[in-house]
C-alpha cells in the first residue's frame, strides 16, 4: 500500500478575514444546502493542516466584487510576514482603480506567488481585455495565476476552456495553476499540457468520496500526468471531510513515485522556480 509522505504541500487552500470566512459559509450554506464542514478561522487552518503533515500552505483568496481586494491584499501582506511556510495567490479585480498599480507592489513579496482569478464567482471572462495588463505584469515578474475556469465542480457562462484559449494565443508563455484539473473538460485541459509548459493542474475536489468524484478517468491517465500535477485541498471549504479525499486518492493504488511527485517535489520544484 502507497503512502503519502511524511511532509506534505498543499497547493489550494484559502485563507481569509474571519468576517469573509463567515459570509462565504452563509453562501454555501443558502445556496447549496450543504454546511461546510471545517468552519475554521485563519490560524485555525494554519495549525489545523500543520498537526496533519502539511509542511508548507499555499493558499488564495479572491475579490468576489469591486473595491475589496486592496484591503483583502493588505490582510494577505500581514499574515505573510507573520507567518512562516505559507505562500499566497493574491486577490484582483480588473474593476479596481490602480488594479494593476496595487497588484505590483502586492508582487514586491517573495511569498506572493501571484494572484487568483475565480471566473465563476467574478463573473467576468478570461479574455476580458481589462485582464491583460494584469497578464503582462504576470509575465514581466515571473508571477503565476490560480484560476478556476474549469466547468466543474459547478460553470456558468464564464468558465469553460475555450475562453481560456482566448487568453493563451494572446499570451502563450503565462504560467498557471489550474484548479480541480479543469473539471469537467480533464481531457482537453491535459492535452493543453503538451502545449504549455508553464501549466499545472491541481487536484481539489476531483477525489470526493462515492458518487461525488468528478475525476473518473483510469489510473493510468493520472500516472502519465505525475509530473503536472500537485495536491490541493480547497480546505476549509468543504462538503466533506479533507481526509476522505486523501482516502480516495490513496485506494487508487497509484505508484510511490506518483504520491511522492503530487504531494511534495512537484511542489518544492515550483516553489524554487518562483522564490529561489
Amino acid at each position: 500500500m502507497p503512502l503519502l509522505p511524511d511532509k506534505i504541500v498543499d497547493f489550494h487552500a484559502h485563507l481569509f478575514p474571519d468576517e469573509l470566512f463567515e459570509a462565504i459559509w452563509r453562501f454555501f450554506q443558502r445556496e447549496y444546502g450543504l454546511p461546510i464542514v471545517h468552519q475554521l478561522y485563519a490560524r485555525e487552518c494554519i495549525d489545523y493542516l500543520r498537526e496533519r503533515g502539511v509542511e508548507t500552505i499555499v493558499y488564495s483568496n479572491y475579490a468576489h466584487r469591486q473595491g475589496v481586494a486592496g484591503a483583502l491584499n493588505d490582510w494577505n501582506l500581514r499574515l505573510l510576514d507573520q507567518t512562516g511556510g505559507i505562500y499566497c495567490f493574491a486577490a484582483f479585480h480588473p474593476g479596481d482603480d490602480d488594479a494593476v498599480g496595487m497588484i505590483r507592489r502586492v508582487f514586491e513579496h517573495p511569498r506572493v506567488l501571484g494572484c487568483k482569478l475565480h471566473f465563476l464567482v467574478q463573473r467576468f471572462y478570461p479574455h476580458d481585455e481589462r485582464l491583460f495588463p494584469l497578464y503582462e505584469e504576470v509575465l514581466e515578474q515571473d508571477k503565476r495565476l490560480l484560476l478556476h475556469v474549469g466547468t466543474g465542480p459547478i460553470g456558468n457562462e464564464y468558465v469553460g476552456i475555450s475562453h481560456l484559449l482566448k487568453v493563451l494565443e494572446r499570451f502563450p508563455g503565462l504560467k498557471l495553476n489550474i484548479a480541480h484539473m479543469g473539471a469537467f473538460e480533464f481531457q482537453d485541459f491535459f492535452e493543453l499540457l503538451e502545449q504549455y509548459p508553464g501549466i499545472h493542474l491541481d487536484t481539489s475536489y476531483c477525489f470526493l468520496p462515492d458518487n461525488f468524484r468528478m475525476f473518473r478517468m483510469e489510473k493510468s491517465v493520472l500516472e502519465s500526468l505525475k509530473g503536472r500535477l500537485l495536491y490541493g485541498s480547497d480546505f476549509p471549504n468543504l462538503f466533506h471531510h479533507r481526509r476522505e479525499e486523501l482516502d480516495a486518492l490513496l485506494g487508487m493504488r497509484l505508484s510511490q513515485d506518483f504520491y511522492n511527485r503530487v504531494f511534495r517535489e512537484n511542489a518544492r520544484d515550483l516553489l524554487r522556480s518562483h522564490t529561489g
